[in-house]
């Protein structure tokens, strides 16, 4: 079987290709993103279809006016997905495609033969609009939405896709309150790379309250800082990552000695980051599951996250993460203080999200679980005998092969019970 990956910029598309490769199940990984930095994340050249103008035209757009920017962004996605079509195969088996860019190659794959897989990393786009539309309201900070044209896009790409990915049980949960069966969803939380992001053999004696990632109002940046404030951990709080625009003013009346931004920092440069911290905290009101958090949890750190991160349902305190309710701020503060008044507990969380991380939470244990998950889709063979043990609400069952069609009634289709995809190339070859 060999799967086509379709990703406008990288994402996690990058490490999914990397690991299909490995496992000799990569067709090819289309990309706005040059070949290079494919290369660099281990993809092999030969497997790369990149289009770099639309990357180019994605980052231009992004000086603009955040007026103009936003008014770009569904047609930039959309001009990359009618490119994209050109390069998907003649006979796909597999296309795997990301969210808001996929929609003219998921046609053309789909009438071609293949099982098309949407991966979403975030909530339905349409719970994410209106959870940052309260967030607006509740903080008075400017809220970047998604745009219309991106939503209706969206919005296609979700009844086409046979399956719809999703990182968390949060993210999946918000698909099937919309009326999406559960056997159209793949379950699959994010891996991390082990290798790069482990703990320091001493902690630092200096406590540093550590959030990395994009700095804003969805990320619920101003309820950490105000948490932070009452003073109720010591040291210091350290964002490391892109203030957005609609943040900017917010971060200046911020910053101060114990409130420092860095601002975007090489990749290279986040293990030691890391590892220079005592704790870590994110605040989001919405995400599918912080990558950020895989990596502090890899690195020794006890956390304090929101239930919106991804992280509810997949980890809690034994695993060295403290959750409050996403928007909470008193109870944000109440989960630092605990950290802030008891270093030995922060320690032994920290060795706590170590070790859970470490089982099953590696690039190669994700690229095993969703190659699994397609195969069982096609029908094609039984599981991986190498896929990893992962905890079972979290691998969501799909219906065995033997399972008979059901009757066709006139259900809307993200009602319809799902069954495993044959192709239709495969079913006259089989007649």
């Amino acid at each position: 079987m060999k799967v086509t990956v379709c990703v406008r910029g990288r994402f996690w598309a990058f490490d999914l290709a990397r690991e299909l490769e490995r496992m000799g199940a990569l067709d090819r990984l289309i990309t706005s993103s040059p070949a290079a930095l494919a290369e660099r994340f281990g993809v092999s050249k030969e497997h790369v279809r990149a289009l770099p103008a639309y990357e180019l035209a994605a980052r231009a757009a992004r000086r603009l006016p955040t007026a103009l920017d936003r008014a770009l962004e569904a047609p930039i996605a959309a001009a990359f997905a009618r490119a994209a079509v050109d390069h998907v195969p003649a006979a796909p088996e597999v296309l795997v495609g990301w969210s808001g860019s996929s929609l003219e190659p998921m046609r053309r794959a789909k009438s071609r033969g293949a099982l098309v897989v949407l991966e979403r990393g975030s909530a339905h786009i349409q719970t994410q609009a209106e959870i940052l539309e309260r967030v607006a309201r509740e903080s008075g900070l400017p809220v970047r939405l998604p745009p219309a044209g991106v939503v209706r896009r969206e919005a296609a790409e979700y009844e086409l896709a046979d399956r719809i990915a999703v990182p968390s049980e949060f993210v999946a949960r918000t698909f099937r309150e919309r009326g999406f069966a559960p056997e159209r969803l793949i379950v699959n939380p994010f891996g991390v790379d082990l290798s790069a992001f482990a703990p320091p053999a001493e902690r630092p004696a200096h406590p540093r309250l550590l959030c990395v990632g994009r700095v804003g109002a969805r990320k619920g940046s101003h309820l950490l800082i105000e948490a932070f404030q009452r003073g109720v951990y010591p040291g210091e709080l350290v964002f490391v990552g892109p203030i957005e625009r609609e943040f900017a003013a917010a971060a200046r009346r911020a910053a101060s000695e114990r409130v420092r931004f860095l601002g975007p920092v090489p990749q290279a440069q986040l293990p030691e980051l890391y590892r220079s911290a005592s704790a870590f905290a994110l605040a989001s009101y919405e995400e599918g599951l912080a990558m950020v958090l895989l990596q502090a949890m890899a690195s020794g750190l006890p956390l304090v996250v929101s239930n919106h991160t991804g992280a509810e349902g997949l980890f809690d305190e034994r695993d060295g993460v403290l959750l409050f309710p996403a928007g909470q701020k008193d109870a944000l503060a109440a989960q630092l203080a605990r950290l802030g008044s008891d270093l030995e507990l922060g320690r032994e969380l920290g060795a706590r999200a170590a070790a859970r991380v470490s089982r099953g939470f590696s690039w190669s244990d994700y690229g095993a679980r969703a190659l699994s998950a397609y195969r069982r889709c096609l029908g094609v063979g039984p599981e991986l005998p190498f896929a990893p043990e992962f905890p079972v609400p979290f691998d969501v069952e799909l219906p065995s092969p033997a399972t008979a069609p059901a009757p066709r009634t006139a259900v809307p289709r993200s009602n319809r019970p799902s069954y495993p995809w044959v192709p239709p190339h495969r079913r006259r070859r089989a007649a």
